[in-house]
């Protein structure tokens, strides 16, 4: 996905920085309509940075320059530390259809709802997202607990089940987590 800039009724900044454009690995445009920012958090555009003057409400992801003159080199790092912590946090967020799971803070989410989570939920939770096929409990013990497969499995059934009662507990879903005679699997198909 292309980095995008976007300078915001900043006609000089803009100009400066259009100069020298070659040196970037961001696309540079120039808005002038509030309106074009709208489209912004709804096209899912991840990795765009706004340069305004002023604090715009409802635009997240926004640097304000109030003072001039300012030097194009801290300039640059400001941006390079923006794109870096806006790539950071958006791939720290996982989709698990029904609920979000935010890796840094091992929250998983749905709506409003907040449910807090061990390293070890979030591991099991990540590993049967990232499984085609149904997960069998020596494959978790290996994949999560780097266990040998000779060892007992109570381990793995158990954090399951906690980790399911936890789920049923906060978002009344004994059907996310399921498992059959194939292994374990989520059902991400939206409630």
């Amino acid at each position: 996905m292309t980095k995008k800039l976007i300078i915001f009724r900043y006609r000089e900044l803009f100009n400066i920085l259009e100069e020298i454009k070659e040196n970037f690995e961001f696309k540079l445009e120039f808005y002038e309509n509030e309106r074009e920012l709208e489209n912004l958090e709804n096209d899912n555009l991840s990795d765009y940075l706004v340069i305004t003057k002023k604090k715009l409400s409802n635009l997240k992801k926004q640097i304000i320059i109030d003072k001039s003159p300012i030097n194009i080199n801290d300039l640059i790092q400001i941006l390079n530390i923006n794109f870096l912590k806006s790539k950071f946090i958006e791939q720290s967020k996982i989709d698990l259809g029904r609920y979000n799971l935010d890796l840094n803070s091992r929250i998983l989410n749905q709506n409003e709802k907040e449910l807090e989570l061990t390293e070890k939920e979030s591991s099991i939770l990540i590993f049967l997202k990232q499984s085609e096929d149904p997960v069998k409990i020596d494959q978790l013990q290996e994949k999560v607990w780097g266990y040998n497969s000779e060892l007992e499995t109570h381990t793995v059934e158990t954090h399951v089940y906690r980790l399911r009662k936890k789920i049923n507990d906060k978002f009344y879903d004994n059907e996310f987590i399921i498992s059959d005679k194939k292994g374990y699997f989520l059902n991400e198909k939206k409630k």
